[in-house]
């Protein structure tokens, strides 16, 4: 069955990526992180394990790809930072998919969400300076 529209929307979320910002981007991955280990949460909830465990991977990989893009030589002590989070987090959600633990996927999605808060706020300003 073929649906009306589906290839324009595969096209606007296509050129939705193509076409955004470096710190767009950025947001995006912490956006589908967030998204996919509230996912989890829910279906773990619904003791639906092999579909949780397709979202944590998701989140999985979501993490490893913002560790893939932090840049040391200008992010210095920060990425270096950032990348420690990321490996806990990431280890985390190895040990939530082992266990199917909530508990743990709440805690990555805390950690996740601040970096994400805090991703916006620097986007704030990068956007009032390049307006000046």
């Amino acid at each position: 069955m073929n649906i009306p529209n589906r290839s324009g929307y595969q096209v606007y979320q296509k050129n939705m990526y193509e076409t955004a910002s470096p710190h767009k981007l950025i947001s995006l991955l912490y956006n589908a992180a967030v998204t996919n280990i509230q996912r989890a949460i829910r279906v773990i909830d619904e003791q639906k394990s092999e579909e949780a465990n397709k979202f944590i991977l998701k989140a999985q990989e979501i993490v490893l790809e913002l560790m893939a893009c932090l840049n040391f030589e200008q992010g210095g002590d920060i990425a270096a930072n950032l990348r420690e989070i990321y490996f806990y987090c990431s280890n985390q959600l190895v040990q939530a998919n082992i266990h199917k633990d909530t508990k743990l996927l709440r805690e990555v999605e805390g950690i996740i969400d601040n970096l994400r808060q805090a991703w916006q706020e620097i986007g704030k300003d990068v956007s009032i300076a390049q307006q000046i």
